[in-house]
C-alpha cells in the first residue's frame, strides 16, 4: 500500500477569549506559498495511486450513468413572448445549446449560445445570468470560467449574432440561479450588479447600450457587509427590484420599469428579523412575511403605500403551514407551501380568497419545483414533479380546469421500471424526543438483515430542506443492493419554520444529533450496520457528516464529506471571507464568547482527536469562493496526523473547478462515478 502524504506543520498560535489554540495547518489558505499546491498535487497523486484498482468499476458505473441519459435530450420549451425557449444537448458534448423557436415549435431554430463555444483552457464553463431584451433582440449574459462565481458579461445583438463592443467584468451571477441582470423596458438599457472584494454582491450599475461601462451610472450600494443583493422583475414586467437578504432580514428596492426611472427607493425599510418577499399583482403588491408569524403570513398593500403600516392582512399565520413563496399570474395567485414536511401548491382566484384549490399529487413521497413561468396572461402553472421513483416531469397545471399535463418525463434510454423499487417515509426519534422524518428508496425484496450497504444524506441548514427526488446515477446503488435515506433533520425547514430554527445558533447541535439518530435508527430496523453504512453531505452538509464523524466515529463504514465546512471557528472569525459576514446569524459570531464556545464544541476540525475513524473521501474544488479548499485539505491533514487506524483517507481535488464542482455533464458523472467506486469498494460490495 502507498505511503499517505504527510503536511508539514507550522504552528500557528490563535487566541480567541483567552483561549489559545495552535493550528499546525493555518499556513494551506496562502495559495501563493508552493508548499500548498505541493501537498494538494501529493494528495491527488494517492487518490490515484489507492484508487487504481477501482478504474474498471468506476468505468462501468460511467457507462452505466450515461446510458441512462438521453444525449441528444432538450428541455421542455417554455413560451415567453413570440418565442420558445429551450436548451438541447447534442451527443459527445460536455454543454448545452440555448436556443428559441418564433411562433411555433415547428418553426426555424435559432442557437442563442452554444456553451461549448466558450469553453476556454480552463476546461471549465458555467453560465450565470441570462436576461433578453424586451424586444426579444439582444441577450445579456454572463461566464464563469474558473468555477469563483465571478462572471464575465457580455451583450449579443441577435439579429446580427456578434457581440457589443462592451463588456462587464466582476460581475454576479450565482450557482443558484439568482439574477445579476435585468432589462429595462426601453429595451435600450439594463441593470446589474458588480461585486466587493470579498465577492459580496454589493452595487446596481445602469448600462445605456453604446456607452463606456466605465461611465455607467451607480444607482445603489448596500454598505453593510451582512446583506448581499440580487436583482428580479416583476412577473408583470412592470417594476425592477433588487432583495436585499441577510440572514435573518429582508428589505427590497424598486423602480418602475418605465425605461425612464432609475432611482431605487425602498419598499419597506429593514428591520432586524423580519423577513419578506414582494409580488406586483395589479393594483397592488402582495406581501409574505414573517412579522409576527413565524410560518409567514400573506398581506396586501397599495401601490403608493408600501411600508409596513399600511400592510393588510389577507391569509393569517398558520402554525401548521408554511409559507415558502408566491406567483401572482394576471387571473391567479400561486402560494406555495409546507405541511407536515410536504410540499403543497395553493391555487386561488387574485384575492387569495376565493376557488382555493390544492393541487393533489400521485404519491405520499414526492417532491415539487417551481419553474420560470415568465406568462403574466396565462391558465397555466409550470412545475416540476418527482419523487425517489419518478423521473423529473414537467407539468403544466391548467388552473381552470384543475387538469395537469406531462409535458417532458426525463427519459431513461438504458430502461427503467419504477415498480421495482420501494419509496416510503420513516421517523428516527432524536435524543429529545423529537420524531426526526426520513425519505428511504430501496430495490423491493430487500431483506431486514442488517447486511445492505447504505447511504445516508442530510444537509440541514440556511433552512433548506431536501425533499425525495429521482436521479439515474443512483439507480447504480441501488441495483447493487444499497438502501438511500435522506435524513430530514432539524436546521432545514421541513417540518415549518421552527424545524429550521432549531437547528440553528446555539441549537445547531440538534443537526448532528438528528442524523445520528437517523442512522441509529437504519440499523435498528435491521436495514444495515455499522460497517454498511455510509453518509454524505456536501458543502453545509460537509459540515454536518464531518460533525457526525468527529462526535460519533465508531457509527460509519465510509463517510465522504464533499467541499466540506470544517473550519467553523476560524472561517467565522475573519470577515474578508466570502459569505461570513452574511452567515453571523445562522452559526453565530466568534467575537461573542458564548458562540465561540458553542462552536468549539462542534467545529469538526477542532474536535479531530485521535482514535479509530471510518473510511473517508474528502473533495474540495481550488477555485472554491463558498468553501475555500484550504477548509477540506486541513481537515485531512489533521485527522492523518491523529488518526489511529488504517482505514483509507483521501483528498481529492478539483484544480479547475468550484463550489459545484465539473461543469461539463460526462465530467460530473465521472466525479459521480469515482464517489460510487470509493462507497462499493469501502463497504465491500462484490
Amino acid at each position: 500500500m502507498a505511503s499517505f502524504p504527510t503536511a508539514i506543520k507550522q504552528p500557528k498560535e490563535i487566541t480567541q477569549h483567552g483561549q489559545l489554540r495552535v493550528d499546525n495547518y493555518f499556513w494551506m489558505r496562502y495559495k501563493e506559498d508552493p508548499e500548498v499546491l505541493k501537498y494538494l498535487h501529493a494528495e491527488q497523486d494517492y487518490v490515484e495511486e489507492i484508487m487504481q484498482h477501482t478504474k474498471p468499476l468506476q468505468e462501468t458505473l460511467f457507462l452505466e450513468m450515461k446510458a441512462r441519459i438521453k444525449e441528444d435530450d432538450s428541455s421542455a420549451p417554455e413560451k415567453d413572448g413570440e418565442y420558445f425557449y429551450y436548451t438541447r444537448y447534442e451527443p459527445g458534448k460536455q454543454y448545452p445549446f440555448y436556443c428559441r423557436k418564433k411562433g411555433a415549435l415547428d418553426s426555424t431554430e435559432e442557437i442563442l449560445i452554444d456553451q461549448n463555444a466558450l469553453v476556454g483552457e480552463t476546461n471549465f464553463c458555467r453560465i450565470g445570468s441570462f436576461s433578453l431584451s424586451p424586444d426579444a433582440t439582444k441577450l445579456a449574459y454572463s461566464v464563469d470560467d474558473d468555477g469563483r462565481e465571478i462572471c464575465t458579461l457580455y451583450i449579443k445583438d441577435l439579429l446580427t449574432g456578434e457581440l457589443l463592443p462592451e463588456t462587464f467584468t466582476n460581475t454576479y451571477g450565482d450557482v443558484y440561479g439568482h439574477s445579476g441582470v435585468e432589462w429595462a423596458r426601453d429595451g435600450n438599457s439594463f441593470f446589474y450588479v458588480t461585486l466587493d472584494e470579498a465577492q459580496r454582491p454589493y452595487r446596481i450599475y445602469r448600462h445605456i447600450l453604446g456607452n463606456n461601462p466605465a461611465d455607467d451610472k451607480l444607482l445603489y450600494e448596500e454598505p453593510d457587509e451582512t446583506f448581499f443583493l440580487w436583482l428580479t422583475q416583476s412577473r408583470s414586467k412592470a417594476y425592477v427590484m433588487a432583495y436585499l437578504k441577510s440572514t435573518i432580514t429582508d428589505e427590497w428596492i424598486y423602480v418602475p420599469n418605465d425605461g425612464m426611472t432609475d432611482e431605487f427607493k425602498p419598499f419597506q425599510p429593514r428591520i432586524r428579523g423580519i423577513e419578506y418577499q414582494v409580488e406586483h399583482a395589479g393594483d397592488r403588491f402582495l406581501v409574505v412575511t414573517n412579522e409576527d408569524a413565524q410560518n409567514f403570513k400573506l398581506m396586501q398593500t397599495a401601490l403608493d403605500k408600501t411600508t409596513k403600516e399600511h400592510w393588510q392582512e389577507v391569509i393569517p399565520h398558520r402554525a401548521d403551514t408554511l409559507i415558502t413563496g408566491m406567483d401572482a399570474f394576471a387571473d391567479f395567485l400561486v402560494l406555495y407551501e409546507r405541511k407536515g414536511g410536504f410540499k403543497q401548491i395553493r391555487v386561488s382566484n387574485t384575492d387569495a380568497l376565493s376557488n382555493v384549490q390544492y393541487v393533489n399529487f400521485p404519491e405520499p413521497v414526492y417532491n415539487i419545483f417551481p419553474m420560470r413561468n415568465p406568462e403574466y396572461e396565462t391558465d397555466l402553472l409550470r412545475f416540476t414533479y418527482t419523487s425517489l421513483v419518478t423521473p423529473k416531469s414537467v407539468i403544466d397545471y391548467d388552473v381552470k380546469k384543475k387538469t395537469w399535463t406531462v409535458v417532458k418525463q426525463d427519459e431513461i434510454p438504458s430502461g427503467y421500471d419504477a415498480s421495482l423499487y420501494v419509496s416510503e417515509r420513516a421517523y428516527a426519534t432524536a435524543p429529545d424526543g423529537t420524531k426526526v422524518p426520513m425519505s428511504l428508496v430501496y430495490k423491493k425484496g430487500l431483506g431486514r438483515n442488517g447486511d445492505n450497504p447504505t447511504l445516508l444524506y442530510g444537509y440541514g441548514s440556511y433552512g433548506a430542506s431536501m425533499d425525495p427526488s429521482f436521479d439515474t446515477n443512483r439507480l447504480s446503488l441501488l441495483d447493487r443492493g444499497f438502501v438511500f435515506a435522506i435524513g430530514h433533520i432539524r436546521g432545514g425547514s421541513e417540518m415549518g419554520r421552527a424545524w429550521y430554527e432549531n437547528g440553528k445558533m446555539l441549537n445547531k447541535k440538534n443537526t448532528f444529533t438528528d442524523f445520528i439518530a437517523c442512522a441509529e435508527h437504519l440499523i435498528a430496523e435491521k436495514l444495515t450496520r455499522t460497517e454498511k453504512l455510509s453518509i454524505v453531505g456536501r458543502s453545509a452538509g460537509g459540515l454536518l457528516v464531518g460533525a457526525c464523524l468527529t462526535m460519533r466515529p465508531d457509527l460509519f463504514g465510509a463517510v465522504i464529506a464533499g467541499v466540506p465546512f470544517v473550519d467553523v471557528v476560524n472561517t467565522m472569525s475573519d470577515p474578508t471571507i466570502p459569505l461570513t459576514t452574511l452567515e453571523y446569524d445562522q452559526w453565530g459570531n466568534p467575537d461573542d464568547r458564548d458562540y465561540f464556545d458553542y462552536i468549539m464544541s462542534y467545529s469538526p476540525y477542532d474536535n479531530i482527536r485521535a482514535t479509530t475513524y471510518p473510511n473517508i473521501l474528502i473533495t474540495t474544488g481550488l477555485n472554491d469562493p463558498r468553501v475555500a479548499y484550504w477548509e477540506p485539505a486541513k481537515f485531512t491533514a489533521k485527522l492523518r496526523e491523529l488518526k489511529t487506524d488504517n482505514h483509507t483517507l483521501l483528498l481529492k481535488t478539483n484544480f479547475e473547478a468550484g463550489h459545484a464542482g465539473a461543469s461539463g455533464r460526462y465530467d460530473y458523472l465521472k466525479e459521480v462515478a469515482f464517489e460510487y467506486g470509493f462507497l462499493i469498494d469501502k463497504l465491500g460490495i462484490r
